[in-house]
């Protein structure tokens, strides 16, 4: 063991710590849910009355309330799948309430044939489902301040969510549109008051992007986009139009409001990147974390999850020392490019002073860094595309909260 890491190898021999339970019969009492009948069906369901989750850090702008964030609670959720109404939510103006029979996605600019397509057009087009993360650029910006925020892993790292996105591969809708030879850009723009506007190259969309229209079997949610959004794998989430009005073809970026005042990452230098559009590879221990208490000595199971925009998690590792030794974690789930993966290691905690962090490996060789190498490049007025390590000290009294190591 490394400070309590727990080999998988040695998994099976861990029963003389207290990992594998006694083997007394229990005594089974009659608990009052057993001796009547429950509740009846409903038209839809809800969790239990014994569980309470909720997006976190819900904040809005103060001279405009419809802007805003809000963070799906990590450390309470297990899995790669974010449930819908847990999924992070980031806007510019609010959740505009759309009619889908008015709504009208049209293509345009650099084709041969201007398309406009209705709600119902679009369901009867040919569709694909994939499992697919999506991040907001500004996800973890608090871990680039001075002094580490005594928060839970959703509040710091909860702009990253992970579901079953069903939609139209984009390339369907323009090849039938017929892109000439000069396009290499589209330019989307969402129905919302702000009218967000980004730019993706014509190489990134015919490739994986989605028409979105289902999220999770189901619909999307108004926040969400509904009744259709665009979904760029991998990239920054507010490329991923919400609210999909229009996609215009043309020759060179958009250069928009949205792409020029905000989304940019200035250097060290003092020159400024721009298309910066793919998330980088990155994990966070998600359980123990931020806020949380061990309440007595013994084995915990420490899980997280991890994805990079460049492909598919090959490797987490997980120290319980600070970064001195690392001891390589099991990827509970099947490893799916642009994906959320979760992991898992066994933790012998007898009251020792800890700090526990993770590192990801993705199949094209990219390495998660450390918080200093992460914020080494840009400079400290950059709040996006922070991917450095995630860091929890563990007290002897077994309180978690947010170290910088």
């Amino acid at each position: 063991m490394t400070n309590g890491l727990i080999h998988r190898r040695d998994l099976l021999k861990a029963g003389s710590i207290g990992l594998i339970a006694g083997s007394a019969t229990p005594v089974m009492a009659r608990e009052p849910w057993m001796t009547g009948p429950g509740q009846p069906m409903s038209g839809s369901g809800e969790s239990s009355r014994y569980v309470s989750l909720a997006r976190e850090q819900v904040g809005a702008h103060a001279f405009g309330p419809g802007a805003g964030s809000s963070s799906s609670p990590l450390q309470h959720l297990n899995g790669t799948i974010t449930p819908s109404r847990l999924h992070f939510e980031r806007h510019h103006s609010g959740i505009p309430d759309i009619d889908p029979d008015k709504h009208r996605l049209t293509v345009h600019g650099a084709v041969r044939q201007p398309l406009r397509f209705s709600y119902a057009d679009l369901l009867r087009y040919p569709q694909e489902t994939h499992l697919y993360f999506l991040e907001c650029s500004g996800n973890s910006y608090r871990n680039t301040l001075a002094e580490p925020q005594n928060q839970t892993a959703g509040e710091l790292n909860g702009l990253v969510s992970g579901s079953e996105w069903t939609g139209i591969p984009l390339h369907y809708l323009l090849d039938e549109a017929g892109v000439t030879a000069d396009a290499e850009w589209i330019v989307a723009e969402g129905a919302d008051a702000a009218g967000l506007t980004r730019s993706v190259p014509l190489s990134r969309a015919l490739d994986n992007v989605l028409v979105a229209l289902y999220q999770n079997g189901e619909p999307l949610q108004p926040a969400q986009g509904f009744p259709v959004r665009l979904f760029v794998p991998g990239c920054e989430g507010n490329i991923s139009v919400k609210w999909l009005q229009t996609i215009k073809v043309q020759a060179k970026p958009g250069y928009t409001r949205d792409e020029t005042s905000k989304y940019t990452d200035l250097l060290q230098d003092g020159q400024a990147e721009m298309f910066t559009l793919q998330m980088e590879v990155k994990s966070v221990i998600t359980s123990p974390s931020g806020r949380m208490r061990l309440p007595e000595h013994g084995v915990y199971d420490v899980s997280g999850i991890a994805w990079s925009g460049a492909g598919t998690i090959a490797k987490v590792e997980v120290s319980a020392d600070g970064g001195k030794n690392w001891v390589t974690a099991a990827l509970q789930s099947d490893a799916r490019p642009l994906a959320l993966t979760r992991f898992r290691i066994p933790w012998h905690w007898q009251g020792q002073s800890a700090v526990l962090l993770s590192r990801a490996f993705d199949d094209r060789g990219n390495i998660q860094p450390t918080r200093e190498a992460a914020l080494a490049r840009y400079s400290s007025a950059v709040i996006y595309h922070y991917n450095g390590y995630q860091s929890w000290r563990v007290g002897k009294s077994g309180e978690v909260s947010n170290v910088y190591v």
